[in-house]
């Protein structure tokens, strides 16, 4: 059984008038069958609305339900007496870092999370360390988290979150205000985590640059899930996900249109370096 396990997962959001009753109803999750893996990568792509979001609300049991079941190791998000558990085992990490960082210096802010849990001082102090130099941002523990640049923040959210131990973690959409850069600097750090620590990520994203690395991409529409497979089985549909709205990295729109003028080029090249070496194959 996988770490992270959905069976005919619906939600819905219920819009009241006035005076009390349903104006509308928006099933912005519906019937979605989803099974990770521990230590796998999974990306989640859509465009806006088309429920990834509200899918990761329910990892974290932010969201409960309105039908069916999503259970985080083993335990039922629907079950109140494993809330406390399943927040912990699975962690999240959301657009903006100023909306996560607390604490007045970056040491204090990454140690916030397992104080909470009750764990002692020196294992607390063990842990920032550990996180910090996880998301390398060791040497800026004693900084004030207002004077670090986007992408620094984040790893610190990051960080604050990998404190806890938690056995997955939800990132959604952390790039989305970030400089180029910044999101280079974060998505390094979670393939490092990914591959190294062997923590299970799943990724909420726009960037189609960002998910070129991970393990199983599912692509999301009106609620749904339409698309599931590798990064190459997926970007090799550029047609496909146009009809759902969506792109695909850089090098592989310009091998594909390369491809259709008659340039002999394989299927799905995924990388900037991939098309480099295969047009110099060519020469």
């Amino acid at each position: 059984m996988g770490i992270i396990r959905a069976e005919k997962l619906s939600f819905e959001y219920t819009k009241f008038t006035e005076d009390g009753n349903i104006e509308s109803v928006n099933r912005a999750v519906d019937n979605v069958d989803l099974d990770v893996k521990k230590g796998d990568f999974i990306a989640i792509l859509g465009h806006n609305g088309s429920g990834k979001s509200t899918l990761a609300k329910h990892i974290n049991a932010i969201l409960l339900p309105t039908e069916g079941a999503l259970y985080v190791d083993g335990k039922d998000t629907r079950d109140e007496s494993s809330l406390w558990d399943i927040r912990q085992e699975a962690g999240m990490v959301f657009q903006n870092p100023d909306n996560q960082i607390i604490g007045s210096v970056v040491e204090e802010d990454v140690g916030f999370g397992p104080e909470n849990m009750g764990i002692p001082s020196k294992e607390i102090w063990e842990r920032v360390e550990e996180s910090l130099k996880a998301v390398g941002m060791w040497e800026y523990r004693t900084n004030s988290p207002n004077k670090l640049s986007g992408g620094q923040k984040q790893r610190v959210a990051i960080a604050g979150v990998v404190a806890m131990h938690p056995k997955c973690i939800v990132l959604d959409e952390p790039t989305a205000m970030l400089d180029p850069n910044g999101r280079k600097e974060v998505i390094r750090t979670v393939r490092a985590l990914n591959d190294v620590e062997e923590v299970t990520v799943i990724l909420i994203t726009h960037y189609m640059e960002e998910v070129i690395y991970a393990d199983k991409i599912i692509v999301m529409d009106e609620g749904k899930i339409v698309m599931q497979g590798t990064p190459r089985e997926i970007f090799s549909q550029v047609d496909t996900l146009k009809k759902y709205r969506l792109d695909v990295p850089q090098a592989t729109l310009l091998a594909h249109e390369l491809r259709n003028a008659g340039v002999a080029l394989p299927e799905c090249i995924l990388s900037v370096k991939e098309l480099v070496d295969e047009l110099c194959q060519l020469k």
